[in-house]
């Protein structure tokens, strides 16, 4: 199958959203009979599958009023969806206010403040009823700037629409029909419920599997339908897992929740790196780890699809810095001379 690529020769922003290219990836089929492939949403202006979501959000609240002339735009944001807002209310006159955890990739902060957006730090420790968690300090400074109007990814149904009306139907045309499995990490759930309702309805056979992280309660409330009073344990990948559940996940469409491993997340990165010439990020590593661990569900009659949601540029910080890695117990050793790393497998 041929990687399908898309024209860059329009000059709108919004032309030069989607219709992404589709990757067979060649190394993964020395451990897996299945053919794999894999959606790259880096292809994006903003270099992540945030901008579908964003141009479709700011799109319809312009069409009902929501948002108007000069207004200040305003989201919670894990980096990559606010790096989008902060690019459209560049190129469409807005103002951008973003609030985020403070444990964030410095990356994705210069990204966003290159357009120019206003970037609040909020403590990661911070939980979901706390005033200063991420999402709250959104909703109330929503409130308190004048002409403001908070985007709302994780409640907003135009999140999830935005890839029932793209990302599915490319996908389903780029796999001639042929895909088996859909994996994809979630977190405002958006992305794989979005893509996996159209293709469901094109085969309801299709087996959908979201990876999710450490610390997080999507697995717990997919398997028991209940909020856990409390969790233990934390992730360092960012954009995986929710301390919340966000209206935007439709449990009822997902087979499956696996959780992904920091550790294994982050040498999966490295491994499309090494391997395919992939620069992907953090979730993309997740989504990988997920598909080994299903491995022995599948056969040469499948075709997965993973959705690789972002570019690895943004977590030079994080898992393509040696040091951190090194810091975190995911790598053994360092050499310095050769400027290679020895992995833990």
């Amino acid at each position: 199958m041929k990687l399908m690529l898309r024209n860059l020769t329009k000059n709108n922003l919004r032309q030069n959203i989607g219709n992404t290219p589709l990757a067979e990836l060649q190394y993964f089929k020395e451990y897996t009979p299945a053919k794999v492939f894999a959606k790259l949403e880096c292809f994006n202006p903003g270099l992540s599958i945030k901008d579908r979501i964003v141009k479709h959000m700011i799109a319809k609240a312009e069409q009902s009023g929501q948002l108007k002339p000069g207004a200040t735009i305003v989201e919670a944001t894990s980096g990559n969806t606010g790096y989008s807002v902060a690019m459209f209310a560049a190129k469409k006159g807005y103002k951008c206010v973003v609030t985020v955890k403070d444990t964030i990739s410095r990356p994705k902060v210069a990204l966003m403040e290159a357009f120019g957006a206003r970037v609040i730090m909020c403590p990661a420790t911070a939980k979901p009823e706390h005033p200063n968690f991420y999402m709250n300090k959104a909703k109330r400074l929503a409130l308190e700037i004048p002409n403001a109007f908070y985007l709302n990814q994780n409640d907003n149904p135009a999140n999830s629409e935005a890839h029932y009306l793209t990302t599915g139907p490319e996908i389903w045309e780029q796999t001639q029909g042929k895909i088996t499995h859909l994996i994809s990490a979630f977190s405002t759930g958006g992305t794989i419920s979005g893509t996996a309702r159209y293709l469901k309805e094109k085969n309801p056979n299709i087996k959908v599997i979201a990876a999710d992280s450490a610390g997080s309660i999507l697995k717990t409330y997919f398997e028991t339908g209940k909020i856990p009073s409390q969790t233990t344990g934390s992730t360092a990948m960012e954009g995986v897992g929710k301390k919340i559940i966000a209206r935007n996940i439709d449990f009822s469409l997902i087979d499956n929740v696996i959780t992904a491993d920091d550790a294994t997340s982050a040498l999966a990165a490295h491994e499309l790196c090494n391997k395919e010439g992939l620069m992907m990020g953090y979730s993309s590593g997740a989504a990988l780890d997920v598909l080994k661990k299903i491995n022995n569900e599948l056969n040469e009659k499948h075709t997965v699809v993973l959705i690789f949601a972002d570019h690895g540029s943004k977590y030079l910080d994080k898992i393509y810095d040696s040091q951190w890695m090194k810091a975190k117990g995911f790598m053994e050793s360092v050499d310095e001379e050769l400027g290679m790393i020895s992995l833990v497998i």
